[in-house]
């Protein structure tokens, strides 16, 4: 089987759904990875985490910021 014919059936799995979705906020997502996910990936599932990544992120910045304003005695 010729390289070519791989990249033909090769899909994202979740392991690489996540890496990219984390590689896309961080802007370190290198070029072949994201040709893959455009050519191969559904943008249905990109969305979907792309959300909760945020919501994560958001909720991590208001646990941050909560505990360091209960050290500061605010």
């Amino acid at each position: 089987m010729s390289h070519s014919e791989k990249e033909g059936q090769q899909k994202v799995n979740f392991t690489q759904l996540l890496l990219s979705v984390l590689s896309a906020f961080l802007g370190v997502q290198s070029n072949a990875n994201r040709e893959r996910d455009f050519k191969h990936g559904k943008l249905s599932h990109f969305i979907v985490i792309g959300l909760i990544f945020g919501l994560i992120f958001i909720l991590i910045i208001v646990g941050v910021v909560q505990v360091v304003l209960s050290f500061a005695g605010v």
